[in-house]
């Protein structure tokens, strides 16, 4: 499908969480050149009753922030739907024909991580299509590197994007995802791929590895290498960094997360729901995580 079918979509419930989801999802079609559309699911809250003596209609939180979004993105095609449809179906269907859907999560307040709700789990578990999922408070600034030059915040370079790279499943939709994220963003996409047979007790960081695990280390360099080649070569102007790490793929990618602007991680779509990793990611991770679903 072309990108002229396609959108941004993001859900829209009212809340602070949800217009800075909003806000993110807007970002990101300007980046990728895309409409973003806005969709509210399920019952509408109350609208408030118009001001006495001003002659502006009461807005619902779909106006709102249809509104707030073109005035700080004047450039970019919105597109405002509301259905009574139950958010998780109205979600999915959604993503089966968006780009990328995006989801606001309520953090906890001066905490790094964020709870998810069970609509975004839900969706997040079962969509056709890429979901992101954003913390509350997500600002513009936090998906760029500090600048100490004068440079404009809006204009500092951006941080990595981070992708989680199973080997044993090394999907080209998963490894697209995570190129285009970083293309757009003019960003360095960090490969991270850990196993789990760890080294042994008292090994110190950085040492050799006794034999099985060192070979094992290395026949797992050269394949990540030979699963990246032909994307490096698809997109010569990313900067690609490899990592090849022993231990739990949650603990380094959580790790990872804190110093990228985007966690890209896959759910297979042949295992039911989200691993124990992808949940721990999703709940805890220090930036917006992309949930990739492929084969």
């Amino acid at each position: 499908m072309t990108s002229g079918t396609r959108t941004i979509t993001v859900g829209i419930d009212g809340s602070r969480t949800g217009l800075d989801a909003a806000d993110w999802a807007a970002r990101e079609a300007e980046r990728r050149r895309l409409p973003l559309r806005l969709l509210h699911a399920g019952a509408e809250p109350p609208v408030p009753a118009p001001v006495p003596d001003v002659d502006l209609p009461a807005r619902t939180a779909l106006d709102r922030a249809a509104v707030q979004l073109a005035y700080a993105h004047p450039a970019l095609d919105i597109i405002a739907r509301r259905t009574e449809t139950p958010a998780v179906p109205a979600l999915l269907a959604a993503a089966a024909e968006a780009e990328t859907l995006v989801l606001g999560s309520r953090g906890f307040t001066g905490f790094a991580g964020f709870l998810v709700g069970s609509v975004a789990l839900a969706v997040a578990a079962r969509a056709a299509r890429p979901v992101v999922l954003v913390r509350t408070g997500e600002l513009a600034e936090d998906e760029r590197m500090p600048a100490d030059d004068g440079t404009p915040p809006g204009r500092a370079a951006y941080l990595p994007v981070v992708l989680g790279l199973d080997l044993d499943h090394p999907a080209d939709r998963l490894i697209a995802y995570a190129f285009e994220a970083a293309a757009v963003r003019s960003a360095p996409l960090h490969v991270v791929h850990t196993w789990t047979t760890l080294p042994p007790t008292g090994h110190a960081p950085g040492a050799p590895l006794p034999g099985d695990a060192a070979e094992r280390e290395e026949g797992a360099r050269r394949t990540l290498t030979t699963t990246l080649q032909p994307w490096r070569h698809k997109f010569p102007g990313t900067d690609v960094l490899e990592r090849v790490i022993p231990g739990h793929p949650g603990h380094h990618l959580l790790r990872a997360s804190i110093r990228a602007g985007l966690l890209v991680i896959g759910r297979r779509t042949s295992a039911p729901g989200l691993g124990r990793a992808a949940r721990s990611l999703i709940h805890h991770a220090g930036c917006p995580v992309a949930v990739v679903p492929h084969c």
